[in-house]
């Protein structure tokens, strides 16, 4: 939907566009220049009335120029800065939660074309603990988000719950970083459920940044994993010529992970995320509803409860 929104959009600018420079350099004059003939072809002066009416464009021309210049502000904001997008489900918490409403940071990792989103400006590349959306790579229509946990080049583990990241070897080090485990420690348990279990959240530091991640201590990870690749969909489950729970991030990709672990379709069972696909980072929440709603009620699922205002501010 997105992708048709952008199109649409640009469609949109560029006809009204059309219709505002015809009106300021050709219509317009034209009008003028309709009223000075009349006006010479009168021996007393017109009439406000009769002037205003002579000078003003139609309809769809006087449309064309009032938003235009709307449409094409909203363009260059949605295109190249920020663009607003819904969290709907649970993989990414307790960071977002569904009914979050982010705002996505178009411009840290370069600047695209709306619509062929070919890159014409470099601005920089994503960080291993960064917040991204992106294209998904079995369909390109989905938009999803999550954690940027391997950069290109490096080596992960995710084992016993944990992961293990070894840094990209660059040509120019004397020797390569070692595998090292993300540090975690834990924080809480009972705040979050899945299927009737508890889950426990940690504090994770990947770098210099800190985040909050949750676990479900309840299942291991080679069933969840086994119960997501059985599905035909997900079947880049192995890399070639590595273990089940390890992967070798190619040269231009990311492996991206929920920090809602053991609830999220994530790189471990669909593989990477190429840099093309890559939208933005995901740096704020504006709005936050709540949609807790029991059964009894007349209301549609879709109309909010009630408004998160705690949880508008920027995102770790």
């Amino acid at each position: 939907m997105a992708v048709y929104f952008s199109i649409f959009l640009v469609i949109v600018t560029v006809v009204t566009g059309i219709v505002w420079l015809a009106d300021k350099f050709y219509l317009a004059p034209q009008r003028q220049l309709k009223l000075a003939d009349a006006q010479a072809q009168c021996d007393t002066p017109l009439s406000d009335d009769i002037a205003e009416k002579m000078v003003e464009p139609s309809v769809l021309v006087d449309t064309s120029v009032q938003i235009f210049p709307v449409i094409a502000f909203v363009l260059i904001l949605r295109s190249f800065i920020y663009e607003p997008f819904q969290i709907p489900s649970g993989s990414m918490m307790p960071t977002l939660l569904d009914g979050d409403f982010i705002l996505v940071n178009k411009f840290n990792y370069g600047l695209r074309d709306p619509v062929a989103r070919n890159k014409f400006f470099e601005n920089g590349l994503p960080e291993r603990g960064d917040v991204v959306v992106f294209k998904y790579p079995i369909n390109p229509q989905i938009d999803y988000i999550k954690r940027v946990v391997g950069l290109p080049g490096d080596r992960v583990i995710y084992r016993d719950k944990s992961i293990y990241i070894q840094p990209a070897c660059d040509a120019s080090q004397d020797s390569c970083p070692k595998l090292e485990k993300v540090i975690t420690e834990f924080v809480s348990k009972g705040d979050y459920s899945s299927y009737g279990r508890e889950l426990y959240r940690y504090t994770a530091t990947m770098g210099e940044k800190t985040h909050d991640l949750l676990i479900d201590n309840g299942t291991s990870a080679k069933r969840q994993s086994a119960a997501f690749c059985r599905s035909a969909e997900h079947n880049l489950c192995q890399q070639a010529g590595t273990a089940r729970d390890e992967f070798v991030v190619p040269k231009g990709q990311y492996f991206v992970m929920g920090d809602n672990r053991d609830n999220s379709l994530d790189g471990r069972f669909w593989g990477f995320v190429a840099e093309e696909n890559l939208v933005g980072e995901a740096v704020a929440i504006w709005m936050s509803f709540d949609f807790e709603r029991g059964p009894e009620s007349l209301l549609p699922g879709w109309v909010p409860t009630g408004v998160r205002f705690s949880r508008i501010g920027g995102i770790e």
